[in-house]
């Protein structure tokens, strides 16, 4: 499988022969738990834009979700929960289709907004002041103003309870050219993070490292 060199390698790829077998150990510390009745404490998670509609019988619409995640890569598939009393089930029910949009931290205001109000009652790219471009391969449009677009096809839905998941394979992805240094590498950095934890917005901070730094060899010193 070919990989692209922007990209680290995955976990079932890496060399574990490289596996320092001396890597300190943290201190023991005495550390105090409580036991908490089970709950969504799954944290940071992406929250993300979904946009859906956009056909005859579906007008353009924006949900804010937080329950969403990477599924599969080969071939690259995401999921989204959504409960069924929202506007956006029936659509996404009845079309098979969204885009994941990822917004700034500069958009966490829109985002929320579009979380708090239902798009039967109003055009919520009108009122958040987003507007709908088209996609590539989907008939519901993406939001032009965010950094990246994630156009999807749902391949199946799965009611859970309170949510339904739609498990989709991604047909296209748009990239805003501010990500992109000048070679053409992706650099989410550059646009920042956006997260969601226990009910809150968080930006993320800085880089601590790339995927497989713990193991990767470093170069030996040249002398002068």
């Amino acid at each position: 499988m070919a990989l692209r060199k922007d990209f680290p390698p995955p976990a079932d790829m890496i060399d574990r022969t490289q596996t320092k077998r001396n890597h300190p150990v943290v201190k023991s510390e005495r550390i105090k738990k409580q036991s908490w009745k089970p709950g969504n404490v799954l944290w940071p998670v992406p929250v993300v834009l979904v946009s859906c509609g956009g056909t005859e019988d579906w007008k353009p619409n924006l949900i804010t979700i937080a329950w969403a995640g990477s599924v599969c890569s080969d071939p690259p598939m995401l999921s989204i929960s959504v409960r069924p009393e929202r506007h956006s089930h029936a659509i996404i029910l009845a079309t098979h289709e969204f885009v994941v949009n990822i917004p700034s931290p500069r958009q966490a205001k829109a985002v929320d907004w579009c979380g708090t109000v239902s798009g039967r009652d109003v055009d919520k790219f009108a009122e958040a002041g987003l507007t709908p471009a088209k996609a590539l391969k989907v008939r519901c449009p993406i939001i032009a103003e965010c950094l990246l677009n994630i156009e999807c096809r749902v391949q199946k839905s799965l009611k859970l309870g309170s949510h339904t998941m739609f498990v989709a394979e991604v047909v296209a992805v748009q990239v805003s050219s501010t990500l992109l240094d000048t070679k053409g590498r992706l650099r989410v950095e550059k646009g920042g993070l956006l997260a969601f934890a226990h009910g809150q917005y968080f930006e993320l901070g800085r880089r601590l490292g790339h995927f497989g730094f713990s193991v990767r060899k470093r170069p030996p010193k040249t002398r002068r």
